[in-house]
């Protein structure tokens, strides 16, 4: 028997794949050859996605705690004790306090979205828990696009087939969005130039015609210098502007201020590159640039993405199919389907950067006394690693942890509830890479006594004594409330249809030119300029000041390997890359300057924290750039830590917005030094 449902992982291409079962085990899955991005192919990691549903370390029983924080020490238990404990455990904080002393902490653990968490959205909405602003990745990117045309929406990344120039800035499409690369070289083979502007030589970069490496965070810069010199060579399309825009005066005297010369010496791009990009992007048309989330995670990070979204607003590139921005279309999905309104009145909120300053508080009213963690693993992901494990070894705070594996946070919780992998549940799939939606459909019953989020949550509600029927709807309920929409990008999309089909494409007529065919959704229905500045950020080189002095180099945490992009799969030796250990990326020039040699081990550190890590010399990166790869598990470095035990959580002043990963400053020296 084959089964097909879709891919969970948090990535722009949400595959289709074909799950063979033979006497209740799967025994194969591959990607479906029908699925019109699929195409048979699926990633190097999911490929052996089997591996993780019957791996021997899998969490299949629940478990209690019965040593100290941080040994993984537990004893299985049965579900009704689990249960009776957890629901005990918050009864009394409810009644000692309220239900804000509980936090909710999840993220993309799955993309899934009735697993993703909207029966535990209903049940911590019961409680009045505080929760998190889901800022970690997406949200500045979705903010700065937003800030232009009201709405994000982007052309469909499928059209760049139609492209003449095609950008990838920021984004490593290659290695993380590979189901889209067939496209872009098709579009090569048709007569596109491919250019990408990083300030990291990716796999991406290697096979582009043309590579611009700026410095990091420069971006803004480079596009100021764009604009001056489209004005000053007569290149803007002031008919255009007029009709379509507003802000442009503004925007304009910010540009001119910005002259080539200038943005050399800040982006350390020749004026030369400077000038042959601006021409080749506003004279090969259709000019398109393919965005994601790359450049977003900094102090100024949604002006740069503000910046780029400006760009074909300038030029006019939205008039043609195939040009404009293309960047993530969960907008679509989230515009069409009927999600769930927000909790009225609005539960207690914070950035979930800052979740280690939240869980070490204890001045807060009321304090946070129990953490519930789902699809996701703070203690590796989330930025100030340290403070983020000290709040976690805290005797009480009553932390519960749902999961597949033992995972860096789950060493710390008192309750381990285990959930089940993708192929055992039901669910819907959204995409934010093409315009696909999925219905995924369980292969298996659940392995051992794994339960699904949702069925987690619906015990624990009854276990409570909440009598809300919403709180017992089923998955395909909950499938069909989200569908139960008037949207014309639904009109005809039906459950009994995803079943028959597996996926259908939202009503969105393939070439559509966003704010061309459609009406910004600003208040004056134009694309919003205005006025633009580059601003170095606090903890950087040119920002810092004395910090720079003591820290002077930039860090950067990559996503670089092709089986291993996030903690998913940390815990998977297979997956890990040959040298089975995270290496610090180092430019030749700044390892000479510190006495450096092959093979040997140094010390990465700044006021958070220190790793002890081994070197590679590498032009990947720039000089006064250093890179250590994200996602890594703490048992990796002496120190039981990973890179996030370096970075920088600094949020912007509305708590809106990404953490300043890429903002961080460290000194590399030898170990031992």
């Amino acid at each position: 028997m084959i089964v097909r449902g879709s891919c969970h992982h948090d990535c722009p291409d949400t595959c289709v794949w074909d799950v063979t079962v033979s006497d209740g085990r799967a025994v194969k899955l591959r990607g479906n050859a029908e699925h019109p991005t699929t195409k048979g192919v699926l990633c190097p990691k999911v490929n052996h996605f089997l591996d993780r549903v019957y791996h021997p370390e899998r969490l299949l029983t629940p478990l209690r705690r019965v040593g100290p924080k941080g040994e993984a020490r537990f004893e299985p238990i049965s579900w009704d004790e689990a249960l009776a404990e957890i629901s005990l455990q918050f009864s009394t904080l409810i009644q000692a306090a309220d239900g804000e002393s509980i936090l909710q902490f999840s993220f993309d653990g799955t993309q899934g979205v009735i697993q993703k968490g909207i029966m535990a959205d209903r049940f911590f909405n019961a409680i009045g828990a505080s929760d998190i602003h889901r800022h970690l990745c997406g949200a500045t990117a979705w903010l700065g696009a937003s800030d232009v045309s009201g709405q994000p929406f982007g052309i469909d990344p499928e059209d760049l087939i139609n492209a003449r120039t095609i950008i990838l800035w920021g984004t490593n499409t290659y290695l993380t969005n590979r189901h889209l690369w067939p496209v872009i070289e098709l579009a090569r083979a048709d007569g596109a130039v491919v250019i990408v502007i990083d300030p990291v030589r990716t796999s991406t970069a290697e096979r582009a015609d043309e590579f611009l490496q700026l410095q990091p965070g420069t971006d803004t810069a480079l596009v100021l210098a764009m604009i001056h010199i489209l004005d000053r060579d007569g290149l803007v399309d002031r008919d255009w502007i007029q009709a379509n825009t507003s802000g442009w005066d503004e925007l304009l005297e910010s540009a001119r201020s910005m002259s080539p010369d200038r943005a050399e010496q800040i982006t350390g791009l020749s004026v030369e590159r400077i000038n042959w990009l601006t021409h080749t992007y506003v004279s090969r048309r259709p000019a398109a640039i393919r965005m994601l989330v790359g450049p977003e995670h900094r102090q100024h990070g949604r002006d740069i993405m503000r910046a780029v979204a400006m760009l074909p607003a300038v030029t006019g590139a939205w008039r043609d199919s195939g040009g404009g921005l293309a960047r993530s279309t969960q907008v679509y999905f989230e515009t069409a389907l009927n999600y769930p309104a927000p909790p009225d009145p609005p539960r207690r909120t914070f950035n979930m950067a800052r979740l280690g300053e939240i869980l070490t508080d204890r001045e807060m009213t009321p304090a946070i006394a129990a953490l519930v963690v789902h699809n996701s693993n703070p203690a590796v992901v989330v930025p100030e690693q340290n403070l983020i494990i000290e709040g976690l070894e805290r005797e009480d705070l009553f932390t519960v942890v749902i999961e597949q594996f033992m995972t860096d946070t789950a060493r710390y919780a008192d309750i381990v509830l285990p959930t089940t992998t993708q192929i055992e549940h039901l669910d819907l799939g959204i995409a934010w890479g093409h315009l696909n939606l999925a219905i995924n459909q369980p292969a298996i019953e659940p392995v051992g006594d794994s339960l699904p989020n949702t069925e987690i949550f619906r015990r624990l509600a009854a276990e409570m004594g909440f009598d809300d029927p919403a709180l017992q709807a089923d998955d395909e309920t909950l499938i069909r409330e989200l569908l139960d929409s008037d949207h014309e990008w639904l009109e005809g999309i039906t459950y009994e249809r995803l079943v028959r089909e597996t996926w259908v494409r939202l009503n969105v007529d393939p070439g559509t030119r966003p704010y061309v065919d459609t009406t910004p959704e600003t208040d004056d229905g134009r694309l919003q300029l205005g006025a633009l500045e580059f601003r170095a950020g606090d903890e950087t080189p040119d920002g810092a000041g004395d910090l720079g002095a003591r820290f002077p180099l930039v860090l950067m945490t990559r996503k670089q390997h092709v089986k291993f992009l996030n903690a998913n799969y940390a815990q998977f030796g297979e997956h890990l890359p040959r040298e089975g250990e995270p290496l610090l990326q180092i430019h030749p020039e700044d390892a000479e300057a510190r006495g450096l040699r092959t093979g040997d081990r140094v010390d990465v550190f700044n006021d958070r924290g220190r790793l002890t890590l081994g070197i590679e010399f590498t032009d990947e990166v720039l000089p006064g750039v250093v890179a250590v790869p994200f996602g890594w598990h703490h048992r990796h470095t002496p120190q039981g830590r990973g890179v996030n035990a370096l970075t920088n959580p600094a949020v912007p002043a509305d708590g809106q917005g990404s953490a300043a990963y890429h903002e961080t400053l460290v000194e590399v020296v030898l170990d031992g030094r």
